[in-house]
């Protein structure tokens, strides 16, 4: 008679798999816990410079996020994603305008409550994406990108010509952010002996929006939309057979990328306080796909990590032309802080595509899948 015994694993061999577990938790959630006092604590230590880049990496993230949801999640190329921003900024600043004259046009504005006119201006997005739905349902890839390409060239002429909008050529300007009676405007408000303007009462309102951003993509991507739209990505025609709504699910996640660019560009509006045409461009769309490719395709830090190296790249290089070689001044001849950092990140795109396919956020995974598989040093 066979020996039917369950064999017995030794206490060792289970012991770094189940202790290791709780051990990575604590310190992942202390990390977490720093980084969020850090950013808490930012507005009483940096100057108006540092806040405002930070503001501006945080908008890109969270237009970025939206981007991810859509190109890297479910593989839908969008070249396009600059056009939602401007509609969610001026959607914003006709909402919220009060109708002012500026530059000889007369200025549409309904003086909605500034809270209301983001909301508003958020779901207005979202309208546009969903009329150009039906087209994302059923184009995939390069149909795809060059579809929403023409919202690029559409968008320029609507900006430039819409004068009673948008302002024109000059822009317009953007109504502050008002909420619960506090007006986040250049008003000085002091703090701790610490001057708090726009830059610094926009902070809290920025990190709070990229934090329920976060979270509410991460749900999406690890429930059950998240599989479904990794199903299309990977193989759409697999996926419509196991049941899988498939131009539904484009058509939606869609939508929800053109909500995140909205929410962006509302956000971007607030910070710079004027919205002018010849930023919500081609370039921007690609900045935005350039985010996504470093910082990690599909994943919700890929796009915060991609977001904050391409917004913040071409800031320090302004901010150290100086003492920086090969890079002058804008207007001196050499070459601009702009284009060095697009040269460096278009580099660092074609680096990432060839050796790094999981982007930035992929070493750290890489580094963490040898560290667990690393055997343990024998004992002596």
């Amino acid at each position: 008679m066979s020996d039917t015994r369950s064999p017995v694993l030794h206490p060792e061999a289970v012991a770094p798999a189940a202790a290791s577990r709780p051990g990575l938790l604590t310190a992942r959630n202390a990390a977490a816990a720093t980084a969020v006092l850090v950013l808490l604590a930012l507005p009483f230590y940096l100057d108006r410079f540092w806040l405002q880049a930070g503001l501006f990496a945080i908008a890109a993230a969270i237009g970025a996020i939206g981007l991810n949801l859509l190109t890297g999640a479910t593989g839908q190329l969008s070249m396009g994603h600059a056009f939602f921003l401007a509609v969610g900024a001026y959607g914003y600043c006709a909402l919220a305008g009060d109708g002012s004259t500026a530059g000889g046009h007369e200025l549409v504005g309904l003086g909605l409550p500034s809270w209301l006119a983001a909301v508003l201006a958020v779901a207005l997005a979202g309208a546009a994406g969903g009329l150009f739905s039906p087209i994302a349902g059923r184009l995939r890839g390069a149909y795809l990108g060059i579809a929403t390409l023409a919202l690029i060239f559409i968008g320029q002429h609507v900006l430039f010509n819409a004068t009673s909008v948008t302002g024109g050529f000059n822009g317009r300007e953007v109504e502050p952010l008002s909420l619960f009676g506090f007006t986040f405007d250049d008003t000085e408000t002091v703090i701790a002996a610490v001057p708090f303007q726009s830059a610094e009462k926009l902070w809290y309102v920025a990190l709070a929006l990229l934090l329920g951003g976060a979270l509410f993509a991460r749900g999406v991507l690890r429930g059950r939309p998240g599989r479904a739209m990794n199903a299309l990505r990977d193989h759409s025609i697999a996926a419509g057979v196991m049941g899988v709504p498939v131009a539904r699910y484009r058509a939606a996640v869609f939508v929800l990328s053109s909500m995140y660019a909205g929410l962006a560009g509302v956000l971007l509006a607030l910070v710079f306080q004027r919205t002018v045409p010849d930023y919500f461009g081609m370039v921007l769309s690609l900045e935005y796909l350039a985010m996504i490719v470093i910082g990690g395709l599909g994943t919700v830090s890929g796009a915060v990590v991609g977001a904050v190296f391409v917004s913040l790249l071409p800031q320090l290089l302004t901010r150290y032309s100086d003492a920086l070689p090969l890079v002058s001044a804008p207007g001196t001849g050499g070459v601009s802080p702009g284009e060095a950092s697009r040269y460096l990140y278009g580099a660092a795109v074609v680096v990432a595509v060839l050796f790094l396919p999981g982007g930035l956020t992929g070493i750290t995974r890489i580094l963490r899948t040898r560290t667990r598989t690393t055997p343990p040093k024998e004992r002596t």
